[in-house]
């Protein structure tokens, strides 16, 4: 795929602006990072060449200074709310992350629950969480958040929130996900620490929405689309403005909370060190673009899937439609429609032609893959044997896979497994292709192309069994779905 982002440039101008705001506090650093800091997934989908751990990497270069609290929102807790790019629950997601962080020699001080107002889920992972041995702090909903500056900065507001003990002078404060009280962690830390007697500073890593692009630009509006379900809105920085008479670009939760930061601050220190939301951040992104015409399309894509994907979570029941009229208004704002997905058009004419669900892929240099569905196979895995073959210059006509391969895993559905479908799904196709490599040069040819596949541009005309959902996301194909369930029965 092509390349708009210098990873590289990144990691050095990015790591070297960290150091420069650690060195400009005293005591300790309370460093908020916003996204996901171990998988950022939608920075490298909307920023191509950009590498999803390198917040990690950046990370691991202050390892020994670094100490992770990870914050999760017991409302989300509750609700299990799911990380999309992954298919786990939040909370789930804690602990896969606390792994993940200690594999690579970085300290997990502990767990934050915010906003937190008697959920039985949250009290229950609480105990899960200390049986493992995890500290565990709890955060309260405070009211009159985040107007009531004088409420929210007194024994009342944040000082009734647990005070995180930290042993190290780099607290960096994470989530599974947005909306999860990374920000208000960071600012009840500072109102504690200084009650202690201890000089404590905050800054922001936040990737989205890129500061120093226009406000409309593809990339800020799909950090718009990623956050629909939080009615997060791109918006021109006014105190920044006001300050400096420069235009940057921030968000309304940034600049609603800025007068409850800068009021703490200049109670810490008599004066802020910073002027606007914008100064609070630690971002070089947007110095690093290096194609800005494959980042806008790339971002106009990633705007299409989230409104695949919320069609979708509200045919489940997970989403709300006043996210699907945002995500319009953010498409008309972009200029596009959901036809400008070249793989869509091509799915839905299949679906049309065939009368039965249909699957299209766009391989690295344009062309576009189709797969309908048969008495063996199903769309999304004849598609994806279509495309190895296309990728490996195969004949369309020649079978890769040995019929005999297929017919056993069949019976073995239907005969034993109980399954009323005898079609093959993603990862059964895929081990019988495997199989088959074993005898025949041409399978193994087939399987040697599927790392080719990362990055591609898939849809189908239905809405995907957790089985083949699964299988993409581990072939990193960028695949949406019509919200459309293949039969018209009321459980699926």
């Amino acid at each position: 795929m092509k390349k708009g982002f210098d990873n590289e440039k990144y990691l050095s101008t990015q790591s070297r602006c960290i150091r420069e705001r650690i060195d400009k506090f005293g005591d300790k650093l309370y460093l908020e990072f916003g996204g996901k800091l171990f998988d950022d997934y939608h920075a490298s989908r909307v920023l191509p060449g950009f590498q999803p751990d390198s917040k990690l990497q950046l990370l691991m270069q202050l390892s020994d200074q670094a100490e992770i609290v990870i914050v999760i929102s017991a409302g989300d807790i509750e609700k299990n709310k799911i990380r999309g790019d992954l298919g786990i629950t939040y909370d789930t997601d804690v602990l896969r992350l606390i792994d993940s962080f200690e594999e690579k020699g970085l300290y997990v001080g502990s767990v934050v629950i915010t906003q937190y107002s008697g959920q039985a889920s949250a009290d229950l992972f609480k105990q899960r969480l200390c049986k493992l041995g995890i500290r565990v702090y709890t955060h309260y909903i405070i009211p009159g958040y985040p107007n009531n500056i004088s409420h929210i900065v007194s024994d009342q507001g944040f000082g009734k929130n647990e005070y995180i003990e930290t042993t190290r002078p780099l607290v960096v404060i994470t989530a599974p996900g947005p909306g999860s009280g990374k920000m208000a962690t960071c600012l009840s830390q500072l109102y504690h620490e200084h009650r202690r007697g201890i000089r404590a500073g905050y800054a922001k890593f936040e990737t989205f929405p890129i500061w120093n692009i226009p406000l409309k630009h593809p990339i800020n509006l799909a950090y718009e689309a990623a956050t629909a379900d939080l009615n997060d809105v791109n918006m021109i920085d006014p105190f920044h403005l006001e300050a400096y008479g420069f235009t940057t670009v921030n968000y309304n939760r940034d600049v609603e909370i800025f007068p409850v930061l800068k009021a703490i601050f200049e109670k810490i220190y008599g004066k802020s060190p910073y002027q606007s939301p914008t100064d609070m951040g630690v971002n070089m992104a947007g110095n690093c673009i290096c194609d800005d015409a494959v980042c806008q399309e790339a971002s106009r894509q990633e705007i299409i899937r989230r409104y695949f994907d919320t069609l979708n979570g509200l045919l489940l029941g997970r989403n709300q439609e006043d996210e699907i009229y945002k995500l319009e208004l953010i498409m008309n704002q972009a200029g596009i429609s959901p036809i400008d997905r070249r793989v869509v058009p091509a799915a839905r004419r299949l679906a049309e032609l065939t009368k039965s669900p249909a699957a299209a892929l766009e391989l690295p240099d344009g062309r576009i893959i189709t797969g309908k569905t048969s008495d063996m196979l199903g769309a999304t895995a004849a598609m994806l044997l279509n495309a190895l073959k296309a990728l490996a210059e195969i004949d369309h006509e020649l079978n890769i896979i040995a019929p005999e391969s297929l017919e056993p895993i069949q019976r073995l559905k239907t005969a034993y497994l109980g399954s009323r479908n005898p079609r093959l799904h993603t990862d059964e196709v895929l081990i019988a292709l495997s199989i088959s490599a074993a005898n025949h040069e041409e399978a193994a040819l087939a399987m040697k192309q599927l790392p080719k596949l990362a990055g591609c541009q898939a849809h189908t005309s239905v809405m995907l069994s957790a089985v083949d959902i699964k299988q993409l996301k581990r072939l990193s194909i960028q695949f949406t779905m019509e919200a459309q369930y293949e039969n018209n029965r009321i459980y699926h």
